[in-house]
């Protein structure tokens, strides 16, 4: 199991920006030690819809109680450490995370105006920073506990999870279908004297080069062809009006 700890979070409007990250991300359990403020009905009137969390909030008075019943700790600080052994940046604290199978994993992070004590560092098995300009290296809060949500997500395969297909798909496009689109589109440069200065073989190769590369199926291709031939109509018109168009 994972937890999210916040160390004296002093911003309800923070605590309910992780609340809603975790919500996001499919992580429910959130302890707080020494919140500066914390009402769960005002947090559910920032975070929507996350009720289930809320009610599982548990609060401490002490760092130790927090996380005593952990079997890892990874700490979050923007502040380089001397025991570089234990430093790690997010992606690779969150596969060695995700692979421990037995036992309550805690994932620290320190108030917002100083994050956390080098004594809460000292109770951390890893101390994870995460790379931002040096300029402007610090953090918020929920910022920083959504990134780390987002890794772990990755690392439990939320990446491999489909895309949901379109409402409507359409048919892959035939050859003589686009051959069509082709010539339209000829038509339709034709009419606007779009080959007046350029080579129109040339242009319906690299006509042809896009097509091929997107590729498109039958409904875009249904599409261009209509607007092709609303522009070669238009051309003829502006033709026949004999009316003078700066191109």
């Amino acid at each position: 199991m994972i937890v999210v700890v916040l160390h004296e979070p002093q911003d309800l409007v923070n605590i309910a920006h992780v609340v809603r990250g975790m919500k996001n991300f499919g992580f429910r359990d959130l302890r707080l030690v020494n919140p500066g403020e914390f009402e769960s009905y005002r947090v559910e009137g920032i975070a929507h819809q996350t009720q289930d969390i809320l009610s599982r909030v548990q609060t401490y008075t002490t760092l130790e109680d927090a996380i005593a019943d952990c079997v890892h700790v990874v700490g979050f600080t923007a502040r380089g450490r001397t025991a570089k052994r234990n430093l790690q940046r997010p992606r690779e604290a969150a596969a060695e995370v995700v692979a421990i199978d037995d036992g309550t994993v805690a994932l620290l992070f320190g108030r917002e105006d100083r994050g956390l004590s080098n004594e809460a560092l000292d109770r951390c098995h890893r101390i994870v920073t995460i790379p931002s300009d040096s300029r402007y290296a610090s953090l918020n809060l929920a910022h920083a506990v959504v990134i780390m949500l987002y890794e772990l997500a990755l690392t439990r395969g939320a990446e491999e999870i489909p895309f949901k297909a379109p409402r409507r798909p359409s048919e892959p496009t035939p050859t003589g279908e686009l051959e069509r689109l082709f010539v339209d589109v000829s038509r339709a440069l034709q009419a606007i004297e779009f080959f007046k200065s350029r080579n129109a073989d040339g242009v319906m190769r690299t006509m042809r080069e896009i097509a091929h590369r997107t590729p498109l199926d039958l409904r875009e291709v249904k599409l261009l062809r209509a607007m092709a031939i609303e522009v070669t109509k238009y051309g003829e018109r502006l033709a026949g009006s004999r009316l003078h168009v700066d191109r």
